[in-house]
């Protein structure tokens, strides 16, 4: 993404309707139309349900990603985009890249970019003290290259792509001390003196390394020729030489590979700080969502995470929304509920309307703004519009909905009643669907005093369909209240042809709350209501009212 510009998260509801998934994709593209200063994106906070997958499918649209939390993330903070490195990489080389990124771990990667390990300074020094390993050169198999390039030596014979397979490094001092010491396939360091570099020779040296850049006569260069032993040789003296050339083994040799605590870019900031505080490391490898290697990141580094921007749609109430809205900054609210309990940290756009959907107000803002609205998106608007007024029946409708219905329906091509009919029967459709799909299409959780509790409704245009899915959502409402964790759970199915509704519920003392709030007569556990078709208007008014009276009475 450009410098300075930024993603917009433009979210609706969680168990979202069609409003709030239209009233999403069509104002980021509003958004999107009027600013270029940055990205805005409709996010989706649950599943769709069949209604809104019918008016998607219908206009060409593919379901808005989902988002389900909007607390600061890896990808918020400042990853350090030190690249990885190869695992044959000596450690003496690590060692100096570290110096000079100013930092103690590096990552190990192969060639496609996956995570294979990391090794910090603490591993590098505890090789370098560790002066009694004499083989860790030849278990390694260290290239003869690494050893060259740590010594800062040249190789006079030999390939220096070969391995070193085997042996021990010994320092070569006089034939006598040597000849119990040096063996068939050892390393050995030597100075000028010409007896003891052709006695390790002699003693099937795999390689030869002369110190001081001394001389090497072409009696010695040629035995070693016929030995099949390598030379190098470097300006460093002998001391210096043997501290350093157990430092030429590959970072593979001493890497962490395995329990490797690494974060996602996805992963929330909350629950890195908890892994980091549990670690000894100081910087931690991120992978993205491809589960490649994308850098480092430190515990100061999560204290400069970027907040999230929201724009939310369709409802303004925090039991209603993501995760971590405390920890976003949310720029704008476009609603047409009542004015709920969300907080800002700073002012915020805040436009609420009575209206009978969301995107009738999204309809305004494009005339406002003097944007064509697009055949597709209009479409989308249209539906939203008829979904949440149940093709203008709803109380809640108004003359600014029938209005801008119609204006969409033109641009959109649509025949609003026959239009209306499919969308509504595709909601309907229980063909292949469980208890708890059917429940979670339009629910939402309210609350009055210290009583939360839910209200879900289903639109149905026939009897048959209403009758079934009362069968199948009836009995699953004990188990929806324990899930959400409510004691209060209603469910209105709606008739959409006769304006009219069922109610079903469960909770204590649920059955006196219905009949106190809407006047009825419950029988077995289910009440008709003639007239209500709005959950917002006519059913959560009375709800709460109801519940306010009941917890005056208690006190």
């Amino acid at each position: 993404m450009p410098e300075g510009i930024r993603k917009i998260n433009v979210i609706g509801h969680l168990h979202p309707d069609t409003d709030s998934i239209c009233s999403a994709i069509a104002y980021a593209h509003l958004k999107n139309e009027v600013e270029h200063t940055n990205i805005y994106e409709p996010r989706r906070a649950g599943a769709v349900n069949r209604e809104t997958a019918f008016v998607l499918r219908h206009f060409g649209f593919d379901e808005p990603q989902l988002i389900t939390s909007v607390t600061p993330q890896i990808k918020d903070t400042e990853i350090q985009r030190q690249g990885g490195i190869d695992g044959e990489m000596s450690l003496f080389s690590a060692w100096n890249l570290m110096r000079e990124a100013k930092t103690d771990t590096l990552c190990i990667t192969d060639e496609d970019n996956n995570l294979e390990g990391l090794i910090a300074v603490k591993d590098i020094a505890n090789a370098n003290m560790d002066v009694f390993d004499t083989s860790v050169i030849g278990e390694s198999h260290t290239c003869y290259a690494n050893i060259i390039d740590t010594l800062k030596g040249e190789m006079i014979l030999g390939d220096p792509t070969a391995r070193v397979d085997g042996g021990n490094v010994r320092v070569g001092t006089t034939p006598e001390l040597m000849e119990d010491t040096v063996e068939p396939g050892d390393i050995v360091l030597t100075t000028n003196r010409y007896e003891t570099q052709q006695f390790a020779v002699e003693c099937e040296a795999r390689c030869l390394i002369v110190c001081c850049s001394a001389h090497i006569s072409h009696r010695v260069i040629a035995s070693a020729e016929r030995h099949g032993c390598a030379i190098i040789t470097t300006p460093y003296d002998t001391y210096a030489a043997a501290r350093l050339v157990s430092m030429s083994i590959p970072v593979r040799a001493k890497m962490l590979s395995e329990g490797i605590l690494k974060v996602s870019v996805n992963t929330a900031i909350d629950d890195a700080r908890k892994m980091m505080a549990h670690s000894r490391h100081r910087f931690f490898p991120v992978i993205d969502e491809d589960s490649k290697y994308v850098g480092l990141v430190s515990s100061p580094n999560l204290l400069s995470a970027k907040r999230k921007h929201v724009i939310l749609v369709d409802h303004n109430e925090r039991s209603q929304s993501v995760e971590g809205l405390e920890q976003a900054e949310i720029m704008e609210i476009i609603d047409h509920h009542r004015i709920g309990s969300i907080e800002t940290s700073g002012p915020a756009y805040f436009r609420n309307m009575p209206v009978g959907c969301t995107c009738t107000i999204v309809h305004m803002m494009y005339r406002e703004q003097g944007v064509r609205i697009p055949k597709n998106i209009a479409g989308l608007m249209l539906s939203a519009i008829l979904s949440d007024t149940l093709a203008f029946r709803s109380p809640t409708c108004t003359q600014v909905d029938r209005d801008a219905a119609a204006a969409l329906a033109e641009i959109a091509g649509v025949d609003i009643e026959t239009y209306a009919d499919a969308m509504f029967e595709a909601a309907a459709d229980l063909t292949g669907r469980t208890a708890e799909e059917v429940f979670g299409a339009d629910f939402k959780v309210f609350s009055r005093g210290n009583v939360k509790f839910g209200v879900g409704q289903g639109s149905y245009m026939t009897e048959k369909s209403r009758k079934a899915a009362e069968a199948l959502v009836g009995p699953y409402l004990a188990e929806a209240a324990r899930e959400e964790e409510l004691p209060l759970v209603f469910y209105l199915f709606t008739d959409v042809k006769s304006s009219s509704s069922e109610i079903l519920w469960y909770g204590d003392g649920a059955e006196g709350i219905v009949e106190r709030a809407f006047d009825a007569e419950p029988q077995d556990g289910m009440a008709r209501l003639p007239g209500v078709v709005s959950r917002k208007k006519q059913v959560i008014p009375a709800l709460m009212a109801t519940l306010q009276s009941i917890q005056e009475d208690q006190d």
